[in-house]
């Protein structure tokens, strides 16, 4: 089970994170989780939205290039060592981790990460195989 994520290119230019996030946020659509990660001239905004369709829409329409890709959702224990026991279970099986970050929550006693895998359908079979709890879109939408 995997969830679809947005990822926004955006300059390294003052005020367009704030754009992007005020085109969002002024459609109505709620950010569920987000990362940043920047480059020398772009950065990409990486989220997990309550409505991708409408936001994808806005974003290209705001003169923002927008991608939509796989993503796996987990709960975790929240407490220390709770990544690591996630980590040696992905690096037990050989399964690469592209990134990794984590999900604001507070309706479950679980941590919440979201993860991008080179292969989605290992990587959720080792997750199965491990009783792994995973997220889909409907349980997202109720965090």
């Amino acid at each position: 089970m995997t969830v679809k994520q947005i990822s926004v290119f955006i300059e390294n230019n003052a005020g367009k994170l704030k754009k992007a996030i005020n085109t969002i946020s002024s459609e109505g659509i709620n950010i569920r989780a987000l990362s940043i990660a920047d480059g020398a001239e772009f950065g990409i905004l990486r989220l997990i939205l309550t409505d991708n369709d409408k936001a994808k829409d806005v974003l290209t329409k705001g003169g923002f290039i927008v991608r939509e890709t796989e993503v796996i959702v987990i709960g975790i224990p929240d407490e220390p060592n709770g990544l690591n026991t996630l980590l040696d279970v992905l690096e037990g099986e050989n399964i690469n981790l592209e990134y990794v970050y984590a999900f604001a929550n507070n309706k479950t006693d679980d941590a919440v990460v979201v993860i991008k895998v080179e292969n989605y359908d290992k990587a959720l079979k080792v997750l199965r195989n491990h009783e792994a709890k995973l997220y889909d879109e409907e349980d997202i939408e109720n965090l």
